[in-house]
Parts: structure tokens; C-alpha cells; sequence
């Protein structure tokens, strides 16, 4: 059994990936949001993923898919639709290299995009399970795991926040309402080129 864990530079994923390590086999994809974001993250969720054992990360585009959705979108819902272009890039990589399932670090209603109604939806996006084992923890817990493994210093060094992020993001995005935004863009052609330009770190 092999688990695809969405690796970001915070605190929350690497924990995800160290849990669900002791049951499967992880392999992780980290999401570069340029030109929303700097490679300061890169290098803390580089640093993280070997710290948790991992051999190699993969980089795959998501600052296209931003870049794109605000041509048209609504901005609101600008945190729902990364979420679930995120899935629909590591669904597509999960395929690729023989995974079962996906990891992430979402703990519920711990940010905007957490809240029940908007985890539904993000995941919605895939048929492919979405492993979610922070799930009922407080940030306490999680904080406490990450100093115990050795992730917390790394996760807590300067980074740049995502520039992307709404000033007031929605936090009840049905389904419909997603799959309306996202027909303003050609969701199927960004899979396609992100997963084209993908690149493999060895670490």
C-alpha cells in the first residue's frame, strides 16, 4: 500500500506524513504557487520530507492554475479551488507512480478551507481516498509531534505567505458552486502540463 502525501512547508503535513509512514509506504508532491509564492517553502518542505525519511519530493505547478482561475473566478473562492486542483495534480501523479491514496495535513476548522462543508467539496474533486489523520487533533497535539520528530524548527523558519489568499475566503463553498467556477477554466489541460513539467528532487 502506497500513500501520495501533499507536502506543504508548514507544520501540519510532514506530522501527516510521519503517522501514516508507520502503516504504508509515502512518497510526496509539494506545490510550487509561484508567482503567489517564494521557494522558501520549497526548501522547508525539502528539508522536512527527508527529516521524515523520504528519498525524493515531487514539484508540481499550481501558480497556473491561480493565474488562470483570477482571469475569471471569484476571488473568495480562491483557497477551495487551489485545494481541489491540488487533489486533482496529485490524483493524476497518485496514478502515475502506483499510489493508493493521498495524505494531507488538513485539520478540521483550523483555517477557512478546513470547515466540514469545504473538506466535502475539496474532496469531491477525486475519486481516489484523501487520508486525513490530523483530523480531530488541536494544533497542540500536532505542534508536540512535530518537536518530537524533529520537523517543528524546520517548519517554523522564515517563509513568505501566499499572496493568493482572499481577504475574506469562503467558508461554506458547495459543490455546485465549485464546479461552476472551475468551468471558467480548463481544468483538464492545467492537470496535464503541471504533470508534464513535474520535477523530481532526490534528497
Amino acid at each position: 500500500m502506497k500513500g501520495l502525501l501533499l507536502l506543504s512547508g508548514g507544520i501540519d503535513s510532514p506530522v501527516a506524513g510521519h503517522l501514516m509512514k508507520k502503516k504504508i509506504e509515502i512518497e510526496a508532491v509539494y506545490f510550487d504557487n509561484a508567482p503567489y509564492a517564494d521557494d522558501t517553502n520549497l526548501r522547508r518542505a525539502a528539508d522536512n520530507a527527508k527529516k521524515i525519511g523520504l528519498k525524493r519530493l515531487f514539484v508540481m505547478n499550481n501558480g497556473n492554475s491561480l493565474k488562470e482561475y483570477f482571469k475569471k473566478g471569484d476571488a473568495k473562492f480562491a483557497c477551495v479551488f487551489c485545494k481541489r486542483m491540488m487533489l486533482r495534480y496529485s490524483e493524476a501523479l497518485a496514478e502515475k507512480i502506483g499510489a493508493d491514496c493521498l495524505v494531507n495535513g488538513d485539520n478540521l476548522a483550523q483555517v477557512a478551507s478546513q470547515t466540514l462543508q469545504n473538506l466535502k467539496t475539496v474532496s469531491s474533486a477525486v475519486s481516489i481516498p484523501v487520508v486525513r489523520p490530523l483530523i480531530g487533533m488541536d494544533k497542540n497535539e500536532i505542534i508536540a509531534i512535530a518537536k518530537e520528530i524533529g520537523t517543528f524548527d524546520i517548519s517554523t523558519r522564515p517563509a513568505s505567505c501566499c499572496s493568493a489568499v482572499p481577504f475574506k475566503p469562503s467558508t461554506m463553498a458547495s459543490i455546485d458552486k465549485m464546479m461552476a467556477e472551475e468551468s471558467k477554466v480548463d481544468v483538464a489541460s492545467l492537470v496535464s502540463k503541471s504533470l508534464k513539467e513535474m520535477k523530481e528532487l532526490k534528497l
